[in-house]
């Protein structure tokens, strides 16, 4: 159908000529609607029971499976983005309710729902209670397309397909159950994980490695630092179970499970669990979370698989945001060299410092996207990555402190107090050295007593409020010198002397931000 107004526009596409009418709703056999005009169109669709609106779509199926949910005393488990799959899914939304047997609630919970969600698109049910503690009920809802007509027979459909991926999951899990988790480690030596990187027991003995490496970098105490590294020597052994090979979207997951059941410590099976979270909640978890990130991108860049364009196909983009967003949402500083460098170390191939430069500068690139995600202003998030790049928690923090002080009334005053003293001096290749006897003029003196002030104050490495709020109290002073003092002065031991003064002043950001980079510098 194509129309301008009432005119029909002609044209032939694939076979077939364009025409004023359009088709219903596929339940009822797809109709033919005669549309005479392009202004009639929605009302027309309407009419034909089509929710066009995929807004009005959602609002519908959410407030249908809420008050389903309610009617078996229960809460439905709503996504976003499955509510957004199953709107574009129909065109006329009819949510109802269905049921499966009790027995099988026995299975992990995150089998059921990840067969409900990920395998149906349908929505399960959480007995009322407190949230994500409640257990499941053994109901779940169902988004028709179309009206209740047969309602029952498509219930009944529903019920007995997901009968059957039940009773599938719950052979694939006491299949694996037979085993404890840690048997299935051996297995991952028959699953490559790269060619010249080796097989999935290779990556793992690798991660468990690099965690031993990390525990102190990120400040374990003595028992994370255990629980961190006997996860990691279960990490991916639930790749080669039964029930993962059945379900990829399990992994890790299933991990958590079997790690439980086979009594190991909470806070290992947690760590396991977490592993694949953009931010894993735990400090074990995150660790070998960090591990194995840190050698996919070491021995993945070493081997030449960097991204190219739209092309990742290991995931290293992800692999990036999930190293440094993890560590600024737990505010723990970190240096990225470094573990960049144990993590190159333990590759079986080799990484050039060229090639850890490039790694560095890429990842330095997804923290930049993390904080511009953030909402910060690009030149605030320039100018900190220009010097705090290697530490993503510290570079957020003193993201943050510099966006209260742009937003400053007075920062009008104190941008170009200290853009003054760092253009003059900046193309100065010599460091040069203050000297109390060479000043000669009164504003150089308190501008120097000042500073000797300024540099005593106890100051927290890369705080941009340290360091801004040591520098203020020397604006009006830095304007009264630069107003009264020739710094340029033809006598080259007085001049070597302001600059060195000054140079002194711009070494107080030393470690904070490049301050060049901002707007109106």
């Amino acid at each position: 159908m194509a129309l301008l107004g009432a005119s029909l526009i002609p044209f032939e596409y694939a076979g077939l000529i364009s025409g004023r009418s359009t088709r219903g709703l596929r339940p009822f056999n797809s109709p033919e609607i005669e549309i005479p005009g392009a202004e009639l169109y929605y009302e027309i669709i309407k009419k034909s029971g089509i929710v066009l609106d995929v807004e009005e779509r959602k609002a519908q199926i959410e407030a249908g499976v809420r008050e389903l949910a309610a009617s078996v005393k229960g809460q439905a488990i709503i996504s976003p983005d499955l509510l957004a799959e199953v709107a574009n899914l129909v065109e006329k939304p009819t949510p109802f309710l269905a049921s499966f047997d009790k027995e099988f609630l026995a299975l992990p919970e995150d089998v059921l729902i990840s067969v409900m969600k990920k395998h149906q698109r349908y929505f399960p049910i959480r007995s009322v209670g407190t949230k994500n503690a409640s257990p499941l009920l053994p109901n779940f809802i169902v988004v028709r397309n179309g009206d209740k007509q047969d309602i029952d027979l498509v219930r009944q459909g529903n019920e007995h397909v997901v009968r059957a991926r039940f009773a599938d999951a719950n052979f694939f899990v006491r299949e694996d159950l037979k085993h404890r988790l840690e048997d299935f480690r051996p297995r991952l030596g028959t699953l490559i994980f790269q060619k010249k990187l080796g097989s999935m027991l290779d990556k793992n003995e690798r991660i468990e490695k690099l965690t031993r490496e990390l525990g102190p970098m990120l400040g374990l105490d003595a028992d994370e630092a255990v629980f961190a590294r006997r996860a990691a020597h279960l990490l991916k052994a639930d790749l080669v179970s039964k029930m993962v090979i059945e379900m990829t979207s399990l992994q890790g997951i299933m991990g958590r499970e079997y790690a439980r059941r086979d009594g190991e410590a909470p806070a290992v099976a947690d760590a396991i669990g977490g592993q694949y979270q953009p931010v894993p909640a735990t400090r074990p978890g995150l660790t070998v979370a960090l591990a194995d990130r840190l050698d996919s991108l070491a021995g993945l860049f070493a081997v030449g698989l960097a991204p190219s364009g739209t092309k990742d196909p290991f995931g290293l983009r992800r692999a990036a945001i999930g190293l440094v967003q993890p560590l600024i949402e737990h505010g723990i500083n970190f240096t990225l060299v470094a573990a960049l460098k144990s993590a190159a170390a333990l590759q079986p191939v080799p990484v050039s410092d060229q090639v850890l430069a490039q790694l560095l500068e890429f990842i330095v690139g997804r923290l930049r996207v993390v904080l511009m995600d953030m909402e910060f202003k690009y030149d605030v998030v320039d100018a900190v990555l220009a010097v705090q790049s290697d530490n993503p928690a510290g570079a957020a923090r003193a993201v943050r402190q510099l966006s209260a002080w742009v937003a400053r009334p007075d920062w009008s005053t104190i941008l170009p107090g200290f853009a003054r003293c760092v253009r003059i001096t900046r193309d100065q290749q010599e460091k040069f050295t203050v000297r109390t006897e060479t000043f000669v003029e009164p504003a150089e003196k308190k501008l120097f007593a000042a500073l000797e002030k300024a540099e005593k104050r106890d100051r927290i490495p890369g705080s941009l409020d340290d360091f801004l709020n040591a520098f203020v109290p020397m604006i009006p002073l830095v304007n009264e010198f630069f107003d009264k003092v020739l710094v340029m002065a033809e006598d080259k031991f007085v001049r070597e002397n302001r600059l060195g003064l000054l140079q002194r002043i711009v070494s107080l950001a030393a470690g904070t931000a490049d301050l060049s980079k901002l707007e109106g510098f």
